[in-house]
This record gives C-alpha cells, structure tokens and sequence, in this order.
C-alpha cells in the first residue's frame, strides 16, 4: 500500500530512511499508514509544523541509534510511532494515559479483526 506525493513540494524529502518505492510511502501494516496520516493530518491542521515534527522525529531516532538500535527502515514506523506519542503530549494534544488506552483498543479490535478475517469466529 502506498502514498501518493506531491512531486512538486515534497515534505518527505528530508526522510531518507522511510520506507518508500517510486509512488511514494510504503507501509507494510496498516498501522504504519494511519500513523503516517495521523502526521499528515496534524501539520495539515497546523497544530504540528513539518520544523516540529521533523526535529521530533530526529530526536527519536537519534535516541534509537544512541541505544544501539541502527534503523535500516525496518523500525521506521516504531520511530514514528514513538516520536508521534511524544509530540502529542508535549504540545498537549492528547494525554499519555489516553494514548496507552487507545494502544490497547487498536490492539484489541486489531486482534479481532485478523480473527474475523481468518473465519475464527469467537
């Protein structure tokens, strides 16, 4: 599944490790996508600018790399995920006890969505 971009200014350019073919963004799971739109959509609204969140996401790497965990864009989306997480409260978009109840719902409903598309009914 992949991203359309605007060829003409592309905000991604200064990502050099995400994971992308000739169209655009890559996402192997369907988190990493609504991640990316979640980020997508905070500096459409402006309540995050691209100087915000690429210096967040910076940061999360750089702390990554710092604990001996080189990204080869494997991780990538964790780092989004994470830097996301820290942006949002930090800019007090959201609270970490509300981030950690949505985690275990989108885990839950993840859960049962594969079930149900598997035939496990239960």
């Amino acid at each position: 599944m992949t991203a359309p971009l605007n060829q003409d200014s592309n905000p991604l350019a200064d990502l050099p490790l995400l994971p992308r073919d000739d169209d655009g963004p890559v996402f192997v799971e369907p988190w990493q996508a609504q991640v990316f739109a979640v980020v997508v959509e905070l500096i459409d609204s402006e309540k995050v600018t691209r100087e915000e969140w690429a210096d967040r996401l910076g940061l999360e790497l750089k702390e990554a790399e710092e604990r001996g965990e080189y990204d080869s864009a494997a991780r990538y989306y964790d780092h989004w995920i994470a830097a996301l997480e820290k942006l949002v409260v930090d800019k007090d978009l959201a609270e970490w006890k509300d981030l950690e109840s949505e985690k275990v719902e989108i885990r839950d409903n993840d859960h049962h969505r594969r079930e149900h598309q598997l035939g496990d009914e239960h």
